[in-house]
């Protein structure tokens, strides 16, 4: 069973600093691109930033682009989302997702993935 985990959501100010963490199991971690989508509420989901495990490639958001860094560990199995300057407007239930090339097909990029995805993280930025 394929399973994904995240962790590091929690509140924070604006301007502030959190790291966001994705544990995955049961697949191999090397073939997938991952990443994280957000949703905040009573909008649509939307694509932060995520990777392609196979070459290393990544993808930003436009909205989160120049203060966001994903990276990963493949010894245990994690990527990371760094992200800074925080605004109110990053306040979403960020989800850890993941696919296996081909079969990633989704709306954000090529490097993102929506075959697997985790429960979700909070984040709340206070003004």
């Amino acid at each position: 069973e394929v399973q994904l985990v995240e962790s590091g959501g929690g509140l924070a100010q604006a301007g502030g600093s959190l790291r966001l963490s994705c544990e995955v199991s049961g697949i191999s971690f090397d073939q997938l691109v991952i990443g994280w989508i957000r949703q905040a509420p009573g909008k649509e989901r939307e694509g932060v930033s995520c990777v392609s495990n196979r070459d290393g490639g990544t993808y930003y958001g436009q909205s989160v682009k120049g203060r966001s860094l994903i990276s990963t560990y493949s010894a245990k199995n994690t990527v990371y989302l760094q992200m800074n300057n925080l605004k109110p407007e990053d306040t979403a239930v960020y989800f850890c997702a993941a696919g296996v090339p081909p079969h990633n097909k989704n709306p954000y990029d090529s490097r993102c993935g929506t075959e697997y995805w985790g429960k979700g993280t909070q984040v709340t930025v206070s003004s």
